[in-house]
């Protein structure tokens, strides 16, 4: 009820906090493909893409605050453009992560929150076994406190990490510190065929859905990373592929926005120097495929 009143007091904290259907985004590095850091003006590039795109794609995650500058530079640019971001606070070593909540706080407290879909504190940490699970949650409910004392409380703060994490009984105390539960799922990289890919990853989702419902039931679970490479080596069975790509996001990505009405944040918009390649779009914004649904 607390949350509530408060945003009742301000329309816009009203729509973008109590009353947005599902947010639809792509995952975003800070850095360009060609490499160096990432200005104001390439984060507008990209959110502007992000929102020419069909099916009212309005949001970003990104996956750091403090490196490159990324919430400096991304913030006006997310105002510039209307894209809501999805913010990241790196939790590894302690210097790090103070300069991470510095970074969001201090972005916070000059623009106000209203920027702002959520809050991750770290990204898949767990599967790279690098912290523990009681660890964590001590993190995320540290970062919820830092937000509280700058108003914005009623952000959501949780985590990203691999579907088979989540799974994992002694994960159990990230997911009641989450207010969301943002799962990565690859069947690319579960050596999955195209022909399989799809029910390997709602299969996924699904045996994400029973540990949460077990733990703390009904957290929202939110699709934070996916998607099938355009190009790159064979992955046993799996094979890269500009049709494979599109089928995959026919099947997964219209899904998931669709019937399943889930918060969808693909991977990735630009990403032709990596191999594999996950791009949805050419280095000069051009869709790869069909992105309808």
């Amino acid at each position: 009820m607390k949350n509530l009143a408060l945003s009742l007091l301000n329309p816009l904290l009203l729509f973008s906090s109590l009353t947005h259907a599902h947010w639809r985004g792509f995952n975003l590095a800070a850095q360009r493909p060609e490499g160096g850091c990432k200005t104001q003006s390439d984060w507008e590039a990209d959110f502007r893409a992000i929102k020419s795109l069909p099916g009212d794609f309005d949001s970003a995650r990104l996956y750091a605050s403090s490196d490159c500058e990324t919430l400096v530079h991304a913030v006006p640019a997310s105002f510039a453009t209307g894209v809501k971001i999805l913010a990241g606070v790196w939790s590894q070593n302690a210097d790090h992560f103070n300069a991470e909540k510095a970074a969001l706080l201090d972005a916070v407290k000059q623009y106000g929150p209203h920027w702002l879909v959520a809050v991750s504190v770290g990204s898949e940490d767990l599967y790279r076994k690098e912290t523990t699970g009681d660890f964590l949650a001590g993190q995320i409910n540290d970062v919820r406190a830092l937000l509280a004392l700058a108003g914005a409380e009623f952000i959501w703060v949780g985590h990203v990490d691999t579907w088979t994490t989540w799974v994992l009984p002694e994960n159990a105390a990230v997911i009641k510190a989450s207010d969301f539960i943002g799962t990565d799922g690859y069947p690319y990289f579960q050596y999955a065929e195209i022909s399989t890919a799809e029910a390997v990853f709602w299969k996924s989702i699904n045996d994400v859905r029973d540990a949460v419902a077990q733990t703390k039931p009904g957290t929202q679970i939110w699709i934070t990373e996916t998607g099938h490479p355009v190009g790159g080596d064979n992955f046993g069975p799996s094979v890269p592929s500009l049709p494979n790509a599109a089928g995959y996001w026919k099947k997964v990505a219209c899904a998931a926005i669709g019937k399943e009405q889930l918060d969808l944040f693909w991977y990735t918009l630009r990403d032709y120097t990596s191999k594999p390649d996950f791009a949805v779009v050419d280095k000069d914004y051009k869709p790869l495929f069909d992105l309808s649904c």
